[in-house]
């Protein structure tokens, strides 16, 4: 039985693209195996959003550490990126993110000797497939593929293509069969869950399909992924009801990018710095304790010292909890590419400012939560003997003792860092 390695880089529905390949390949008599020392094949999940840097550094590294083995890339594949790859070696086979359901065909043919390069757009539907999870606790649940956004910045659209919505019916039977099987989260994930289904009548039913999903009547966690502003503020009022459904994770993922309407119009960002504040606000006034979680790049082509500050500034206003920061880098086939670009110095910079802003902001953020009581739900392993754990709000909580993954425990929060809150079991 030949073995099978996985390396997954970038967001949840990699991750979950990753757990329905080993899933087919172990229907199809391969071994998925944990250490890539072990296997005959490794497969490289690639993710090219923020660049091909870390896609082609981990290539190189794997056919340094194993010339021997096969190799197969598969994920966020852009035009750009193939030929680099091939030129690190010209026998690695590739299957991008729109032919996962051929996976064993890649690996028998890559075994025997034959490179193939499935490249092409096929809009297949990712739910109620064969997988191997890696958490086994938390089951990762795509609603569609694509975008409906065409940022100016981003790659997205370029490798996933146009917006695939997948059928509520579909959804929620793979949401039961991952509670069937011991989940105690799920995780919705997609490149931006407020277009649920806006392809087909240009109706959001975001909502609808929540609904759908919590009434399945067993006891677990539901965290919702990214959504753009957008397709946010259409939908508000009713979101906001359905976030205070006691299943639901006190968790809002929503981008701004930047706090400069000038920059988000060169952006094509379809909303403006009032939108995303209002979206925001409205969810803490409703959900006081909600965690934010945003995005922000600084350095985009054009941004002055101004315009960065802009980005300070509302970060200091709406103190996120979560800040995913990027350095602006381009992206191959963008419009953005082709424009005047910032030095790197400037972007590590403001770069530097911005993680040291946050980090104090964060720090301030969970400081609230001192004393605490309540209720976590363990979905991780920590280092030695610690574990992680979720409250309602999916703040992380390190806790130390004898538990076991989804172990729903009392604790107190008797510590902080601006990274996680530190509890003793009650």
């Amino acid at each position: 039985m030949p073995k099978v390695h996985f390396i997954t880089q970038g967001c949840s529905s990699n991750a979950r693209e990753s757990e329905i390949m080993a899933g087919l390949l172990n229907n199809s008599g391969y071994d998925i195996v944990k250490e890539e020392n072990n296997s005959e094949i490794n497969v490289v999940n690639i993710c090219t959003v923020k660049g091909d840097t870390t896609a082609l550094r981990e290539i190189r590294r794997l056919k340094k550490m194993h010339p021997e083995k096969n190799l197969i890339v598969t994920g966020c594949i852009t035009e750009g990126i193939v030929p680099k790859i091939k030129n690190i070696d010209e026998n690695i086979s590739f299957a991008n993110t729109h032919n996962l359901g051929r996976i064993s065909t890649v690996v028998e043919n890559s075994l025997n000797g034959t490179v193939l390069e499935l490249l092409d757009k096929r809009y297949e539907q990712k739910v109620n497939l064969p997988s191997i999870r890696k958490n086994p606790v938390v089951g990762i649940v795509p609603i569609l593929n694509g975008c409906n956004y065409f940022c100016t910045f981003c790659s997205t659209k370029l490798v996933k293509g146009k917006l695939f919505s997948y059928p509520m019916d579909a959804i929620r039977q793979d949401v039961k069969e991952h509670l069937k099987s011991g989940c105690k989260e799920i995780w919705v994930t997609s490149n931006d869950n407020g277009a649920y289904l806006v392809e087909q009548g240009g109706k959001q039913k975001l909502v609808e399909l929540l609904e759908q999903i919590l009434s399945i009547p067993v006891d677990f966690k539901l965290r919702l992924g990214m959504m753009n502003p957008g397709n946010t503020i259409t939908i508000l009022d009713e979101l906001i009801e359905i976030y205070k459904n006691s299943k639901m994770f006190k968790f809002l993922h929503i981008p701004i990018q930047s706090g400069n309407d000038s920059i988000l119009k060169s952006m094509n960002r379809k909303y403006n710095v009032e939108d995303f504040i209002g979206v925001v606000s409205a969810f803490r006034k409703e959900i006081p304790k909600i965690t934010i979680s945003t995005d922000v790049i600084v350095g985009f082509p054009s941004e002055t010292e101004e315009q960065f500050n802009d980005s300070l500034e509302i970060i200091k206003k709406i103190k996120p909890d979560v800040l995913n920061l990027s350095r602006y880098a381009a992206r191959d086939g963008t419009i953005a590419a082709k424009m005047k670009q910032l030095p790197t110095n400037t972007l590590k910079q403001r770069s530097r400012i911005t993680t040291n802003v946050f980090r104090q902001i964060a720090y301030e953020n969970n400081k609230k939560w001192l004393d605490w009581q309540g209720k976590i739900l363990i979905d991780e392993k920590g280092k030695e003997d610690s574990w992680i754990g979720r409250n309602y709000c999916y703040k992380p909580v390190i806790v130390k003792g004898d538990f076991k993954l989804g172990s729903e425990i009392d604790v107190k929060i008797t510590d902080f860092t601006s990274f996680d809150l530190r509890g003793e079991w009650l």
